[in-house]
């Protein structure tokens, strides 16, 4: 027979069948301490990795996997008919999830933030891939059980990742943290994606582990009277065949475990998860088919324009692309296209970037629309800076001299503009008798100036000055809002907090041009006051330590829900 035929291939015997069966058995033992203590520590790992958005911590979850041994038994119990297994196996499974979401919402609870994170998202819209995945790791993980343990022992903890029963139980349980703590429909939408992701794998698993039990004919005659025999030795068989005798029904439960019966069971199961995922599948399918007809539009719109369009006939840049967006409505593709030139583009060149776009990309060219958007960079076209005025009297002075050279460069420099975010604050210069004058510019700004675009404003600086040889460089004031923490209803500055505030002191003092926006949030049960308090007290660390003048800082009530305050460069 083929299935004797594959059990002896893969090396199993009689006596290996047996001991699979006997573990299985063993494996949804309700006495067994250390199961239910690796269920919430696997719930713990999974929790917080999906809060902190760790795919390491939660790869550190699936590998413990302790609800694999309940489900395989699922599949062991479909194979044989072993309807005392099947019932041992559904209440042990029911429980682990039971104490795996509520250890999860108890996580949550006392979690001081509760943010959607990329992890967590990512589990709540399975599709048929989903269900792909359990099946193939299913198959594999029966086999790797049923094997003797050699080689394919290895594939355990792959298979373990793979399925990843735990995460998506603990975002059921998140969802439902949400859904008491913040916000009812929110978290029922994300427990119940979760929860169709972990019924998808409880699923697949469960049909696989049933086929591949089949095929190796674990229920043989032999490793049924040794089942038998074992399960004389143990209590918790004996009130699952009491119980099973106090159902109605107990009588028919022979024929309703028929092997035909069983596979229509678990088809049905199946078949009627296969709608959702389907579902899930298409809108996945449609945003990826979006998003490359999105890229492939963006990457022919920068290939013509710098083919074409980026350099002046001498081989100088002229202008690169700074943001790219497109809308499509009623088949007509509208492109708003935001660039830094030194040469503003003709309404003739426009028309022929529009004209040479639509050839690319197989549509009329009154199907296309374009909105340029042009930063000039150079001051011979847009920006003219004021000439200078002669002296009327000869320069006597080294204090005049320099008035004068500093007065040259304000002018040149007044009409500056540099790339959005960007903002020049202020300018540094550095004189050497032995090289070229270099100029530094400062800005504020939550990211670093494109390099291209550095080298457009460098030459620019150049052209404002009549300094060719002119050094120019960039330096980056960061932007990014700092959090100063506080203890809930407390006031004093931490020993970090400190560090921070005198950071940004020492920045505040080297740039007079730039102001600080204080910003204080508090938590619901915090009072209007102690906010004000906190504000007040930063205002205070900063006039009477580093001497900052009072009127460069300004505060604000903030609206999080949080015991912080944010600080701000503006």
């Amino acid at each position: 027979m083929f299935r004797d035929w594959l059990s002896n291939n893969l090396e199993i015997d009689a006596v290996r069948k047996e001991e699979v069966y006997l573990g299985i058995c063993n494996s949804v033992i309700l006495k067994d301490i250390s199961y239910w203590i690796e269920v919430l520590f696997s719930a713990g790992i999974a929790t917080v990795g999906l809060v902190l958005n760790s795919p390491a911590v939660i790869i550190g979850a699936m590998l413990i996997s302790p609800l694999m041994g309940s489900i395989l038994g699922n599949g062991l119990a479909l194979a044989a008919g072993d309807i005392i297994l099947a019932v041992r196996a559904i209440i042990k499974l029911a429980l682990s999830c039971l104490v795996a979401i509520l250890f999860a919402v108890l996580l949550v609870s006392l979690l001081p933030f509760k943010e959607m994170t990329p992890e967590i998202l990512a589990r709540t819209q399975p599709n048929i891939l989903d269900l792909v995945v359990a099946l193939f790791s299913g198959a594999v993980g029966s086999v790797a059980i049923c094997k003797k343990p050699k080689g394919v022992v290895t594939s355990i903890p792959g298979v373990a990742i793979a399925v990843a029963l735990m995460p998506p139980l603990c975002v059921v349980g998140y969802g439902f943290g949400i859904a008491v703590s913040v916000n009812m429909i929110n978290g029922l939408r994300v427990a119940r994606g979760g929860g169709l992701l972990f019924f998808t794998n409880l699923v697949a698993i469960t049909f696989t582990a049933m086929i591949v039990f089949l095929a190796l004919h674990i229920d043989s005659v032999s490793t049924k009277q040794t089942v038998r025999e074992w399960r004389i030795k143990y209590k918790e068989t004996h009130w699952a065949r009491n119980f099973l005798e106090l159902l109605p029904q107990s009588k028919h439960l022979k024929k309703i475990g028929s092997l035909p019966g069983r596979f229509i069971l678990i088809v049905i199961t199946i078949l009627s998860i296969l709608f959702p995922l389907n579902q899930s599948f298409m809108q996945l399918k449609q945003e990826i088919t979006l998003k490359q007809q999105e890229n492939r539009i963006n990457s022919a719109i920068r290939d013509i324009w710098i083919e074409n369009f980026a350099d002046l006939p001498s081989g100088e840049p002229r202008s690169f692309i700074s943001q790219v967006s497109t809308r499509e409505k009623n088949r007509k593709l509208t492109i708003q296209l935001q660039i830094f030139t030194s040469e503003l583009y003709t309404p003739k060149e426009q028309n022929q970037f529009v004209k040479l776009l639509a050839n690319r990309l197989g549509k009329p060219q009154e199907l296309l629309s374009l909105n340029l958007i042009e930063i000039p960079t150079a001051s011979n076209q847009f920006l003219r800076t004021t000439p200078q005025e002669e002296p009327s009297e000869p320069i006597v002075t080294i204090a005049q001299l320099q008035a004068n050279f500093l007065q040259e460069i304000n002018s040149a420099l007044l009409n500056l503009r540099l790339p959005p975010p960007a903002r020049m604050i202020n300018y540094d210069l550095i004189n050497n008798p032995v090289e070229s004058m270099a100029i530094r510019i400062i800005y504020l700004s939550d990211r670093d100036i494109d390099k291209d675009a550095q080298v457009l404003l460098a030459n620019d600086i150049r052209q404002r000055l009549n300094y060719p040889s002119a050094k120019v460089s960039m330096k980056r004031i960061a932007a990014t809002p700092v959090r100063i923490n506080f203890e809930e209803k407390s006031t004093i500055l931490t020993t970090e907090s400190l560090e921070i505030l005198d950071s940004i002191a020492s920045t505040l003092q080297q740039q007079p041009n730039l102001n600080l926006e204080v910003i204080a949030n508090q938590k619901p049960d915090e009072t209007v006051e102690t906010n004000k308090t906190r504000a007040k007290v930063i205002q205070e660390y900063f006039e009477f330590k580093w001497k900052i003048d009072k009127k460069r800082i300004t505060a604000k009530i903030g609206e999080e829900t949080q015991s912080n305050v944010i600080l701000k460069l503006t």
